[in-house]
């Protein structure tokens, strides 16, 4: 079941999260030529084989990734440009791993054998309609640890940021 409000009802984004479904805003103002939605998250690989006790959240973190994937395809969206994004499936960097003890049941561990990986397709059309680009994309980054360290560390969806950034950068490399 696919789940989607469109980025103008910028007004009723808690409300969007809580039912697990939410626009993607960027900065100060949405950008109704970008429009982020998911499949039900309860069939991602992360939510079905994640150990933690603590399922919740899922509304949470794929509204932030979703407002993360419109503020950054602004460049792609030049010249009235339409960007459709559908999340397919996604597995978060790290794991619960609950043998380390109750204290510790609902802490992620990231590890190098828990990279992080999203499933999406993508819709990129002209504002005529016409589409120019289009296509299904499984991003992994089996190396997240080794590489540069500029990322927020307190940001606990820096990994799966960086992925989308990278393939926004490979899939575009001629937008503005």
């Amino acid at each position: 079941m696919k789940r989607i409000v469109p980025a103008s009802l910028f007004s009723i984004v808690a409300a969007a999260l809580l039912a697990g479904c939410a626009t993607a805003p960027r900065s100060s103002a949405p950008n109704p030529n970008v429009q982020v939605n998911w499949d039900d998250p309860a069939h991602f690989t992360d939510t079905r084989s994640n150990l933690c006790r603590n399922r919740g959240g899922k509304a949470e973190w794929l509204g932030q990734l979703a407002r993360y994937v419109q503020g950054r395809a602004d460049r792609v969206v030049a010249d009235g440009r339409t960007l459709k994004v559908t999340i397919t499936d996604i597995q978060r960097a790290g794991q619960c791993e609950p043998w380390r003890g109750p204290n510790l049941d609902d802490t992620r561990i990231i590890k190098d054998i828990y990279p992080p990986s999203i499933s999406l397709h993508f819709s990129l059309a002209e504002a005529d309609g016409r589409v120019v680009s289009e296509g299904d994309r499984t991003l992994r980054d089996s190396a997240f640890m080794h590489r540069d360290t500029m990322l927020n560390k307190d940001d606990p969806l820096r990994f799966e940021k960086r992925l989308l950034d990278d393939w926004l950068r490979k899939e575009f490399p001629n937008a503005r």
